[in-house]
C-alpha cells in the first residue's frame, strides 16, 4: 500500500489577526520520495548561500533568483503536490453559532477540508502539521478520528500517524510556509515587495492560475479550494 507524508502549516489563522483571510496549506510527497526532495531543496539553500529556514517573509530581490528556482522544483518535481484552503472573509465567520463558541474547533474544521480531498483509503498516510501550542495533541487526534471515519476507515489504517512538528525540522514544511505565504499574498492584494511579486507570477506562469479561484478538486499539483463563511442574520 502506497504510504505518503504531508506536511501542514498555516497563516493568518489568528482569530483577532486583523486580516481579511486565513489559509491552510498542504505539501504531500510518497514517503519513498520525501529524501530526495529535501536533499534538492537542501541544495538549493548551499547553492545560493541561504541560511537557516526556507520562509515566505525572508523573500526579498537580493536571493529571487533562489526563490524562482524553488518554484521551478516545485512544479518539476513529480508527485510533490500542494493543496491551499482559503478562508476569505473571516469577518463573517460566527463560531458561537457554528463551531460551540470556539475558533480552534472551526481551526480544525478547516484542516478536515483541506486533507479530505488529499486522503484516499487505497492509501496511508503520515501528517505533520506545523507546531500550535503545546495542548493541540488532543485535538489532533481527533482530527485523526474524523478523518478515518470519513472514509469508513474505523481501524485507522489510512492515516498511521498525525502529529506537530517544528518548522526547522523538515524541508517540506518549509516549503509548505513558502507556498502558502505566495497564496496569502496574492489574496491580500499586497503589492509592496517586488520579489514576492515576481515569485507569484512564477508561480502563475507555471501552473496557470491567478490563485484567485478554485480549481477542480481532482486538481493534485496546485490545488486551491476556496471557503466562503455563512454569515448569519441576528
Amino acid at each position: 500500500m502506497p504510504e505518503y507524508n504531508i506536511y501542514c502549516d498555516e497563516s493568518c489563522h489568528l482569530e483577532h489577526d486583523q486580516q481579511p483571510v486565513m489559509l491552510l496549506g498542504a505539501v504531500w510527497c510518497l514517503k519513498t520520495d520525501l529524501h530526495k526532495y529535501s536533499i534538492a531543496i537542501r541544495e538549493l539553500k548551499e547553492r545560493y548561500g541561504a541560511r537557516g529556514e526556507l520562509k515566505w517573509t525572508k523573500v526579498s530581490m537580493s536571493k529571487l533568483q533562489y526563490y524562482l528556482d524553488l518554484v521551478d522544483l516545485f512544479f518539476s518535481s513529480p508527485n510533490l503536490n500542494f493543496r491551499c484552503l482559503v478562508v476569505d472573509d473571516k469577518s463573517k465567520l460566527d463560531h458561537d453559532y457554528f463551531n460551540q463558541g470556539s475558533h480552534d474547533s472551526f481551526y480544525y474544521k478547516m484542516y478536515f477540508y483541506l486533507l479530505r480531498n488529499i486522503l484516499s483509503n487505497k492509501n496511508q498516510y503520515y501528517i505533520y502539521l506545523d507546531m500550535k501550542d503545546t495542548k493541540s495533541q488532543r485535538k489532533i487526534d481527533t482530527l485523526r478520528d474524523v478523518l478515518c471515519n470519513n472514509v469508513y476507515d474505523f481501524e485507522q489504517l489510512m492515516v498511521r500517524r498525525i502529529q506537530h512538528i517544528r518548522s526547522y525540522e523538515s524541508e517540506l514544511l518549509q516549503l509548505s510556509d513558502f507556498l502558502l505565504g505566495a497564496v496569502s499574498y496574492r489574496c491580500r492584494n499586497l503589492k509592496a515587495n517586488q520579489a514576492k511579486q515576481t515569485v507569484i507570477q512564477r508561480i502563475c506562469d507555471l501552473s496557470g492560475l491567478d490563485l484567485l479561484r478554485n480549481t477542480p478538486p481532482w486538481e493534485e499539483k496546485l490545488n486551491l479550494f476556496f471557503f466562503s463563511p455563512t454569515e448569519v442574520k441576528q
